[in-house]
């Protein structure tokens, strides 16, 4: 399938999702294949998407006082190997750089799947007394993990970018104080710019990064009923810094090694985004963080032609404030205008014809509801301005209600077995928290733990695996 195709779409999204799912993207123009399996071109309008995600989420790290660093793509194998727990996590999915030219390397270096060895080599160096803590770092990069099983298409991806957080603390107290601040930029990015909820807990031990004591995810649903793991934080106590010698003179004089912690969210995002809320007429995108937040199509003929196009002009001009394009094409009838950019997912588009002209007026088309209102010209920018913020509010509630309706309670593995095959989506089952009793509800019902809510009021109930009292309950699923 073409990339470049301006067909529109020809899959239904509640009839095969997968195949729905991937003409979105391309129609749409989000993005495209490479030549490189697993791998994505993100081509303008997608990219535009990813730059908004960025600025918005690199203004709140700035603001938490974070400063943006860059270290090298290329990794020493030795370095890798410095973190054994963390070189076995990743060891099946690293690819590695063995030639230069004619030349062989005399060491292999590994294409960055995430920056932790060789970072920390690099930061235990600038690390020497408590003052110089905390340190807390980003960077914006691009990684690459080798998914063999089943790459899909941004949402598991063998390359993708993403910001990689890492920061250092002198007391774990202040290490594990940092996870709030940290998931409540994620929490806002998610939801009010993408437009995505999402079940905030911590990860069982066998889903924990590695490397890591503790990670805790928003986990997000998509509409074929698997969970995927959105932006994520891991709390990693002094592994990393006892393997990488990041020692500090602490306040009483003594020897101390750094409490540390990473977090990230990455491109992935972008496929949830669409897949959550696009349709079978293509992508819908949330205003926030649309590449074209307002398209403005003149309806001509040849005797009005200029005058409507001046008045365009203008019009367009008095919606500076926003991201609006005028579609002044003259190959192109109005109708099919309309089926592109609603292809494209712009979120507003305002017509504006001989008899809006003479009215003094434009007509306001919503592309989530696909909702008409004639609109005062006089009053179009206030006007505009109050329908994208309905339309950014409307696409959360609509997830929000979703991933309500998706989500549902088992009270034994038989229960939680026919609740996957019938439903599908999330459930809550009560669990002690031993991998063992996972395991068994893993071999009843298929799926995993996804994580365990933070959010949760404190409860008993038997767990699903072995009947003692679980005080907690997981949310367990099918996932990406």
């Amino acid at each position: 399938m073409s990339g470049a195709s301006q067909e529109g779409m020809t899959a239904k999204k509640a009839e095969n999702f997968d195949e729905w799912y991937t003409q979105v993207i391309l129609k749409s123009e989000i993005a495209d294949y490479s030549p490189v399996s697993g791998c994505v071109v993100y081509r303008p309008l997608g990219y535009a998407i990813w730059e908004n995600i960025q600025r918005e989420t690199d203004a709140l790290f700035k603001k938490d006082g974070i400063s943006n660093v860059y270290f090298p793509l290329f990794i020493p194998e030795k370095l890798l190997k410095r973190e054994a727990e963390h070189v076995e996590g990743f060891a099946p999915e690293v690819a590695w750089v063995t030639e230069a030219g004619s030349s062989k390397l005399d060491e292999r270096l590994a294409i960055r799947p995430t920056s932790e060895s060789l970072m920390y080599d690099v930061v235990s160096r600038w690390v020497r007394s408590w003052r110089d803590l905390p340190m807390r770092l980003n960077q914006w990069n691009n990684v690459v993990r080798w998914e063999f099983k089943n790459p899909t298409f941004i949402l598991r991806s063998r390359e993708f970018l993403w910001n990689e957080g890492h920061s250092l603390f002198a007391t774990r107290e202040e290490a594990e104080a940092e996870r709030d601040s940290i998931i409540g930029i994620y929490r806002k990015i998610t939801e009010e710019y993408l437009a995505l909820p999402g079940v905030l807990g911590r990860k069982s031990k066998g889903e924990t990064f590695a490397g890591a004591e503790a990670t805790y995810s928003i986990e997000h649903l998509l509409p074929d009923g698997k969970a995927i793991q959105g932006p994520d934080w891991h709390a990693d106590g002094q592994n990393f810094s006892k393997a990488f010698n990041i020692v500090f003179i602490g306040k009483d004089g003594s020897k101390q090694f750094a409490y540390q912690n990473t977090w990230a969210i990455s491109t992935r995002e972008i496929g949830v985004m669409i897949a959550t809320h696009g349709d079978d007429k293509g992508a819908v995108i949330p205003p926030r963080l649309a590449a074209v937040q307002v398209v403005v199509v003149p309806i001509v003929n040849d005797e009005n032609k200029a005058a409507v196009l001046a008045e365009s002009r203008k019009l367009a001009a008095s919606l500076a404030a926003f991201r609006v394009r005028l579609d002044e094409r003259d190959n192109l009838t109005p109708g099919k205008k309309f089926n592109e950019w609603e292809l494209k997912g712009v979120p507003l588009r305002v017509e504006f014809g001989p008899r809006d002209m003479k009215e003094g007026q434009a007509v306001l088309v919503r592309r989530d509801t696909g909702a008409k209102r004639v609109v005062k010209l006089q009053s179009l920018a206030a006007e505009v301005s109050a329908e994208l913020e309905s339309i950014q509010a409307n696409l959360f509630r609509k997830a929000s209600d979703f991933l309500a309706r998706s989500t549902h309670d088992a009270g034994s593995i038989a229960d939680l077995k026919k609740v996957m095959a019938q439903s599908g989506g999330l459930v809550r089952v009560r669990w002690c928290g031993d991998p063992a009793c996972e395991a068994k509800m893993k071999e009843g019902a298929g799926g995993k733990v996804l994580n365990v809510p933070v959010d949760q009021k404190p409860g008993s109930g038997a767990c699903l695996g072995c009947g003692k009292d679980a005080p907690s309950y997981a949310i367990y699923g099918k996932s990406y």
